[in-house]
């Protein structure tokens, strides 16, 4: 059987572009636009957004700051690195 011998590379995204992208939904949905609308504006399927949302440790996450200190913004980079990659 053929087998590819190039696979097309794929896309990360590290836990701050995830929370970055899950803040950019959360304001454009709150703008009024549906959430298929603003998945798209960040360029990731409706099925990478919904899994992001379950998979966050913290549901408030993407509506907070990720912390005031160092040491908590380490914490929860910490916690979704683990989740993430």
């Amino acid at each position: 059987m053929y087998r590819r011998e190039a696979e097309m590379p794929r896309k990360g995204h590290s836990p701050e572009q995830v929370l970055a992208k899950l803040r950019q939904v959360e304001v454009a949905v709150a703008k009024g636009k549906s959430v298929g609308q603003a998945v798209r504006e960040i360029g990731v399927t409706d099925h990478t957004y919904y899994r992001w949302r379950r998979d966050l440790p913290d549901p408030s996450a993407p509506m907070t700051p990720l912390g005031k200190s160092s040491e908590n913004r380490a914490k929860t980079l910490d916690r979704l690195s683990q989740v993430f990659l």
